[in-house]
């Protein structure tokens, strides 16, 4: 039987751990990411696994101005706006359902960490 490949949580943690100055805690009982170090460390990046309002497998980022409604907007199957952050211009993505274009959310993940990156 061969062996499973890398889970989406596994995928979307790589993706952020190679960012500099990014580290994970738990915030709100998630996984998270966080740019930066000490008390200047600033979010990124917040898994939504089931727990923020529905049954889907997803994460929430931070994203550059218009990015959040033009997603939306195109493809309202894979993104959306998410609770608590989304009138900041947040951006959920959903990871469960069809294949996720692992090439658009590592560009997604690295415009959040240069938004609240280190240096900031």
């Amino acid at each position: 039987m061969p062996t499973p490949g890398p889970t989406p949580v596994d995928r979307l943690r790589a993706l952020c751990l190679a960012l500099p100055e990014a580290e994970e805690r738990v915030s709100h009982g998630e996984p998270s990411w966080f740019a930066g170090s000490g008390r200047r460390a600033r979010m990124f990046v917040m898994l939504s696994d089931h727990h923020h309002h529905d049954d889907r497998l997803g994460f929430w980022c931070a994203a550059p101005g218009g990015a959040q409604e033009r997603l939306t907007g195109e493809d309202p199957e894979r993104y959306y706006r998410p609770p608590y952050v989304g009138h900041r211009g947040w951006l959920g993505v959903y990871l469960d359902g069809p294949a996720p274009d692992w090439a658009r959310i590592e560009d997604l993940v690295a415009d959040a960490h240069a938004l609240v990156g280190p240096g900031l």
